[in-house]
């Protein structure tokens, strides 16, 4: 068995306007050093042996489901049952 952290998020060319929110939220609880905050989107994944590679199987639920490629990053770590 695998464990899989996914961690999508918006590419840097696109506006993130929950993240100006926050922000802005932010900066008016007097923490104006912070200059930037991006949200995004983290998924937990528990995936049985199977035949197929588990990047494949990973990569190909992130590009059709879990991240909009045409606006959004995706990276991911694959772990083994054991080190979880």
């Amino acid at each position: 068995m695998y464990f899989v952290k996914v961690y999508v998020t918006y590419k840097d060319s696109v506006l993130d306007p929950q993240g100006e929110a926050v922000k802005g939220a932010v900066h008016r609880l007097g923490y104006a050093e912070i200059e930037d905050i991006r949200i995004g989107k983290y998924f937990e994944i528990k995936v049985a042996k199977s035949e197929q590679p588990v990047e494949e199987m990973i990569e190909e639920v992130c590009d059709k489901l879990l991240a909009n490629v045409n606006m959004e990053t995706y990276r991911y770590e694959i772990l083994a049952a054991e080190e979880i």
